[in-house]
């Protein structure tokens, strides 16, 4: 990676515009970036680590978006970084604007814009440079491909802090571990360790769980085996707790099998006694049920006889009621009449009372003769009656005509206005005609660019992945081939060291007497040796089928690299050079306007028939004015018409109507005498009817009672007894009836009476001695079923438990492998005798190659006198892995890193930060880093020792690499030519360039 040049706008303290020629001050393979504190030297490299990853390092992450803007800056210069630098070969400008607040171009106030940013690649072939991308996303994940380390590594190895190295010196193995861990992505084996443990605690948790769930059986099996089973102290997780839980089931179960057997026995003589008990019982409750029985009957007995006057009562009135029942009728008869007889009177009451004074006394028929005349005058208005109709339809009419002529005004008011837009309108539409008719022409057009646009972007995406593809393949073919060159060098070292050492091979197979198959000696006094690393013919045969091989990978892989060419080839030969995503911009606006052009063209034949309706409404509106214009002539001569018949019918109305308002009201008026004086008429003949019938019942009942032996009516209606009472003295005579029946029968049993001969029976004492029985009984049968309830029960507790014993067999064994792997990792096996952590392992191979690395650099610097050493050592009760010790060549001792003076620490940290750039640099894939910054720690440097660093930086321009020294020393600048100063002022920092 090479910078080239850095544009910084109103960032940080630089309130205007600046530049840096990366270029100009690499020239001299070492330059000074100086200037006083505060001035804005550190800006600088935040600007170059914002431009790649957009964001500033360590502490300095907080300031991002808006913060980052200058605030020396013009209200409307907006915040910019742009850098321009090589990496992989390809030479790049990244253009950063974080979010800024400007000031609105309208109205008062301000508005945030969105942060921008943009990539482009300079064409060395066309000379011009080409837009790559404008998404934070994709120009990220681009960056950090290419060069291939994160933001912390690109920190740490390219801005290189003293600072934090001289903290990594002294630090304990935790901070170097954190330290080193984020360089080189180590959490990967942190992650391996984590889920260790996790699977051990799970796989713990689990064996816990069955051990827990086997215990709660094994409780549960000496809950119902009781004393007969004992447990051992044993918890979950306890090894031989499986054994000692299935061993005393076992014991529990004989146990329990014993005292089943003893059960059995003494429910069968407990059935005896109790079936014995129960006979007894039996016999005693029937002499006793005997007894009871003929108390009771002669109990009964006296009852009825003492009731015997009630029941001769009862069957009297019960007699004199089968009398009264022949008078029923006609008492019936009467009160109906006498009841028809009181409506019939209060109705003629209320007719009466409806009419006036003067019909009081008229008597049915004058009533009906009034109501005659009443409606006889009634028929003589019928007449009156169509005449009063006929005069309001000639005012409804007359209403009728009044509206039309208002309707028709209304449409001679809206038909002269519209006609008067009519040129208008119709130009409008045919407007709106013309423009879809345009964009339907358009359309057509716009549809045949459409598919040859689609092919074009298709054969352009599919040009950046076989781009991608060939980087690939190129990759794949120049390891393959590399791989075939180590082989086949391989190979003929080994022939070679074969054919050098030919002589032992055959020597071997000399025999005393027999001839040599080269020279023909039968003596063979010094036959030649095979010394150490003699390579036999077995080796040399299998360096050669590895040269073969890779060989034939190598020519795999440069056919599918010459695939990948053709098929790139035949995909820019469609699509061109036009970047992808200017083509997908341009299909997506000619589809927009292909879209826009089709939407505006559907509304063709909707303004076409909007014309046409538009035409059919002026017709239509046409006429209708002309029908309203013959409408309101007609209406005049109807309107004579009607005043004339309406004035003869008001002359003869008046003459009808008399005193009422109207016809009708004087019609409702003799309708409603008429109707009063019809009812009147009827109530009272129907008065005079129920009362005659109402003397004819009170005859008829005189006599029916005297027929039934009564002396008067009311006596009859005395007797008469209603259906409850009835049934009520039927139900006592029957009840008594058959209580005495039942008595009887009772006195009249032979076993009845032969029991009440015998003393009286005592069931109370046989109860209790069957009660005694049956509670032996129910005791051995409680003991029966427990004792079977807990054999089953322990066994299918027993089998559980085996099943559960069985399934945690291998549960058990992967605990124990997790257990053994986990404790590996984290140090705390046994097996690890320095305790030390797979990721401190890892990270202690890596401090070796920094500490290798830096020892390079460290020797020059302190001329020879100092070494860095990886130590294992554990260090008080940490753990090893992560030590650094300092070899003094002076004294021949080694001792740590933090009882180096100041200086000494300063160039040790610097090498330590050179040996680390190394090593990360090669761990990111080997990207050349051409340009490195140092920041500070000079001062604590004499001059031979400050000359002997400055050597060291020199040598760093091997292979055309600049190194940037950020430092306020002034003797650097005597030392250093190339400088860029940082000049701070009132109105914000600028940039000077010197020495170049």
């Amino acid at each position: 990676m090479r910078l080239h040049r850095l544009d910084v706008t109103a960032f940080g303290p630089f309130g205007g515009s600046q530049s840096v020629d990366f270029d100009a001050l690499s020239a001299a393979g070492l330059f000074l970036l100086h200037g006083p504190t505060g001035a804005g030297k550190t800006s600088v490299l935040d600007a170059v680590c914002y431009a790649l990853y957009g964001t500033v390092p360590g502490a300095r992450q907080s300031g991002q978006g808006m913060s980052l803007r200058s605030d020396h800056a013009e209200p409307r210069t907006r915040t910019e970084v742009r850098l321009e630098l090589t990496v992989a070969g390809r030479r790049l400008e990244v253009t950063r604007q974080p979010p800024w607040e400007r000031p609105k171009l309208r109205g008062k106030g301000t508005t945030v814009d969105k942060a921008q940013t943009w990539l482009r690649e300079y064409d060395s072939t066309a000379g011009v440079w080409k837009d790559r991308s404008r998404s934070h996303q994709e120009i990220g994940e681009e960056i950090t491909q290419l060069l291939g380390m994160s933001r912390e590594q690109f920190c740490q190895v390219v801005l290189l802090p003293q600072g934090d190295f001289a903290r990594f010196l002294r630090a304990d193995a935790e901070a170097r571990g954190r330290l080193l861990g984020r360089l080189f992505g180590t959490q990967r084996f942190a992650d391996v360790e984590k889920r260790l443990a996790e699977r051990r605690r799970a796989t713990e948790a689990r064996v816990r769980e069955g051990d827990a769930a086997l215990l709660a059986d094994a409780h549960r099996m000496q809950q119902e085996a009781g004393d007969a089973m004992e447990l051992p102290e044993l918890a979950p997780g306890d090894p031989g707790l499986a054994e000692a839980v299935l061993a005393a089931a076992a014991v529990a179960r004989s146990t329990a099998r014993e005292r089943l057997t003893v059960a059995h026995c003494r429910l069968g003589a407990a059935e005896s006694t109790h079936a014995a008990a129960q006979r007894a019982l039996e016999d005693i409750r029937e002499l006793a049920r005997l007894q009871r029985r003929f108390a009771d009957a002669r109990q009964r007995a006296e009852r009825l006889q003492e009731r015997a006057g009630a029941h001769r009562e009862a069957q009297e009135r019960m007699e004199r009621g089968r009398k009264a029942e022949a008078v029923a009728p006609a008492l019936e008869l009467r009160e109906a009449a006498e009841a028809e007889h009181r409506r019939a009177a209060q109705a003629e009451s209320r007719a009466c009372a409806l009419l006036p004074d003067s019909y009081a006394g008229a008597g049915a028929s004058g009533l009906a003769s009034a109501a005659r005349r009443a409606a006889e005058e009634l028929g003589g208005l019928d007449a009156a009656r169509r005449a009063e109709r006929r005069l309001a339809d000639l005012v409804e009419e007359r209403a009728a005509l009044d509206r039309q002529e208002r309707a028709d005004e209304d449409v001679l008011r809206e038909a002269d206005a519209w006609l008067a837009d009519w040129d208008t309108t119709r130009a409008a539409l045919q407007a709106r005609i013309d423009s879809a008719q345009e964009a339907a022409t358009l359309a057509e057009q716009l549809a045949v660019q459409r598919e040859p646009m689609r092919r074009r972007l298709t054969a352009a995406r599919t040009r950046d992945e076989l781009a991608t593809g060939l980087a690939e393949a190129q990759r794949h073919a120049r390891a393959s081939e590399l791989r075939a060159l180590d082989a086949r060098a391989h190979w003929l070292d080994l022939k070679e060291q074969r054919l050098n050492g030919i002589a032992a091979e055959l020597a071997a197979h000399l025999t005393d007497g027999e001839p040599c198959a080269v020279c023909g000696a039968t003596e063979h006094p010094a036959p030649a040796r095979k010394v150490a690393g003699h390579v036999d013919r077995e080796t040399e045969d299998r360096a050669l089928a590895a040269y073969q091989r890779a060989e034939e990978q190598h020519t795999e892989d440069e056919r599918r690299l010459g695939v990948v060419r053709e098929a790139l080839a035949a995909a820019t030969a469609e699509a061109g050079d036009t970047p992808t995503a200017r083509l997908a911009a341009e299909a997506d606006e000619l589809e927009q306007q292909y879209a826009r052009a089709r939407r505006a063209a559907s509304a063709l034949h909707a303004a076409h028939e909007e014309l046409r309706r538009a035409e059919h409404e002026r017709e239509q509106r046409l006429a209708d004015r002309q029908q309203a214009a013959v409408r309101a002539a007609s209406r005049l001569t109807r309107r004579e018409s009607l005043e004339r018949e309406r004035s003869l019918l008001e002359e003869e109305l008046t003459q009808a109507r008399g005193t009422a308002d109207s016809v009708a009201a004087r019609a409702a008026q003799l309708e409603r005498r008429a109707t009063l004086l019809s009812r009147a008429a009827d109530a009272v003949r129907a008065a005079e009817d129920t009362a005659q019938r109402l003397k004819d019942a009170d005859a008829r009942l005189a006599d029916a009672a005297y027929r039934a032996g009564f002396d008067t009516p009311q006596a009859a209606a005395a007797a008469l007894l209603d259906a409850a009472t009835h049934r009520e003295l039927q139900h006592r005579l029957d009840a008594w009836q058959a209580e005495e029946a039942a008595v009887r029968a009772v006195l009249a049993e032979a076993d009845t009476a032969a029991a009440a001969q015998q003393p009286p029976a005592d069931p109370a004492t046989a109860e209790r001695t069957a009660a005694m029985a049956e509670r032996g009984l129910r005791d051995a049968a409680s003991a029966r079923d427990a004792a079977a309830r807990c054999c089953a029960e322990l066994d299918r507790l027993s089998a559980r438990a085996t099943e559960a014993v069985r399934r945690l067999a291998p549960l058990r064994d992967d605990h124990d492998r997790v257990a053994r792997l986990a404790a590996l990792t984290a140090g705390t096996s046994a097996d690890n005798d320095r305790k030390m952590r797979l990721e401190s392992y890892v990270l202690a191979a890596r401090l070796e190659q920094v500490a290798a690395a830096a020892t390079v650099r460290l020797q020059r610097m302190s001329s020879g006198r100092y070494t860095l050493v990886h130590s294992d050592d554990r260090t008080g009760r940490g753990r090893s892995g992560l030590g650094l010790h300092v070899v003094d060549a002076w004294t021949g001792r080694e001792r740590d890193t933090a009882t180096l003076s100041g200086g000494e620490t300063f160039f040790a940290s610097l090498a330590l930060a050179l040996g680390l750039a190394d090593v990360v640099t090669d761990e990111a894939g080997g990207v050349r880093l051409d340009t490195l910054f140092i920041d500070e720690g000079f001062g604590s440097l004499d001059d031979q020792t400050l000359d002997e660093v400055l050597d060291v930086l020199d040598s760093l321009r091997e292979r055309d690499r600049s190194v940037g020294i950020v430092s306020h020393v002034p003797d650097l600048r005597r030392r250093i030519h190339a400088q860029l100063e940082v000049v701070k002022g009132r109105a914000g920092s600028v940039l000077r360039q010197r020495g170049v």
